[in-house]
């Protein structure tokens, strides 16, 4: 960030917060088409689950084989079962009624699949489509992230970042909801970093190479690849997996977002500018006097 975006644009009022530049254009187009892209990955991901709705380590999996995970109904009651760990999910998982009244017998609810309705065909058609734009669109935000200086610049970690003492005192600090004020606003704290370096560059590549080793053809022509994930079943299950995780992280960022000030966070994302939070020392000078 030059000194020229951290300059205040408030008339002159140093005690009020400065709008700076926060998230470069490149980053803010990735960041909406990732979210619009991953949306839709879960949610055809989740039709596509419904075909077969049971989870295997190994080369196979079929009804007769034990399965770790499991989503199904028995008689009148949804279930999850987790090894050997079984929990009714009656109207949510497994067995739920429709808008139209209609019992329907599968692991999720039609409001979140794509498409609403059972269509393996179609669930296949939209994650495969959409998995191309993740995967493209995540090299480009790699490779532009690493000539313009973003991966150095904002998710580099020194020391500091890993010592068990400061992160625990940043774990802290967010659970109670305080946040960086002033230019600490502007960078990346520990927690941030580890988060978006696990996301980016570990979690996303490992379920587009766990989804490679589902497609047939892939497996036709590669058949190798797929044994350096223990098997088909084994990636199908780490893709799952993975997709969960995916879900916590969207569920703490929103979170986070909602906790830090929603509509100054949205507002950087889409135009870039950013309201920085006023420090304790500032918010005291623009007191007025007793």
């Amino acid at each position: 960030m030059s000194e020229g975006e951290e300059q205040a644009i408030d008339g002159g009022n140093r005690a009020a917060p400065r709008v700076v530049a926060r998230h470069r254009l490149s980053t803010r187009i990735w960041h909406w088409v990732n979210a619009l892209t991953l949306l839709v990955m879960v949610m055809s991901g989740m039709m596509i689950f419904n075909a077969h709705p049971r989870l295997y380590w190994g080369q196979y999996g079929a009804n007769a084989d034990p399965a770790w995970l499991e989503i199904g109904a028995r008689g009148e009651s949804g279930y999850l079962r987790v090894g050997s760990v079984a929990v009714t999910t009656t109207g949510v998982l497994g067995r739920w009624r429709d808008g139209d009244g209609i019992v329907r017998k599968r692991a999720f609810p039609g409001w979140a699949t794509i498409p609403s309705h059972y269509s393996l065909a179609d669930g296949r058609l939209w994650h495969l489509f959409f998995a191309w734009i993740l995967a493209l669109s995540l090299l480009a935000y790699m490779i532009r992230s690493l000539f313009n200086g973003h991966v150095h610049r904002d998710l580099a970690t020194d020391r500091r970042d890993w010592s068990p003492r400061h992160l625990w005192h940043e774990i802290r600090d967010h659970a109670r909801l305080r946040f960086a004020t002033g230019a600490a606003a502007t960078r990346y704290n520990s927690l941030q970093k580890f988060s978006y370096i696990g996301v980016i560059f570990v979690l996303l590549p490992l379920m587009i190479f766990t989804g490679l080793a589902l497609s047939p053809g892939f497996d036709a022509v590669l058949s190798p690849y797929v044994d350096l994930f223990g098997g088909r079943q084994s990636a199908r299950s780490i893709h799952f997996i993975g997709m969960g995780l995916l879900i916590g992280f969207f569920i703490v960022h929103i979170a986070m977002v909602i906790a830090a000030g929603p509509i100054n966070e949205v507002r950087s994302m889409i135009t870039g500018r950013y309201r920085l939070p006023r420090d304790r020392e500032d918010a005291a000078r623009s007191r007025p006097p007793p």
